[in-house]
């Protein structure tokens, strides 16, 4: 089973090793101790965290879709010329960058600070895991 040390789980988690100490204190995050005597957290334990602690941003959106990937956010960064734009935007801590049409943006009204949703509907999604230490 994978075991994470405690600097390793609260980059996972976006958060302070500080944080991961006082979950594991008060109990809300179990730990062990390993062969070398150091506070780590079972895999599980922390992708059943990570689970809890994700809150997916308000959707403004009130429509019906088949895309399970959602993530709404703001813009940041609009560039345009007279056929194409690249759109970025902050959902969360994930960055989302999109490639449409310069009427596309127009049409849909999108800047530098409006709100927004970006829809993820792939056939292939490519998962990559960190080569063995």
């Amino acid at each position: 089973m994978t075991q994470y040390r405690i600097s390793e789980a609260a980059q996972l988690l976006g958060v302070s090793d500080d944080t991961v100490r006082r979950w594991i204190d008060a109990a809300t995050l179990p730990s062990e101790v390993d062969q070398a005597g150091r506070r780590v957290i079972a895999g599980e334990a922390l992708a059943a965290r990570a689970v809890e602690l994700a809150r997916p941003s308000q959707d403004p959106t009130s429509r019906g879709t088949s895309a399970r990937n959602r993530f709404a956010g703001i813009v940041t960064k609009v560039t345009a010329d007279a056929v194409m734009a690249q759109v970025e935007l902050q959902c969360g801590p994930h960055r989302v960058v999109s490639l449409m049409s310069s009427e596309a943006v127009r049409e849909l009204g999108l800047a530098v600070g409006e709100r927004a949703v970006a829809v993820v509907k792939a056939t292939t999604v490519i998962v990559e895991t960190p080569e063995p230490a």
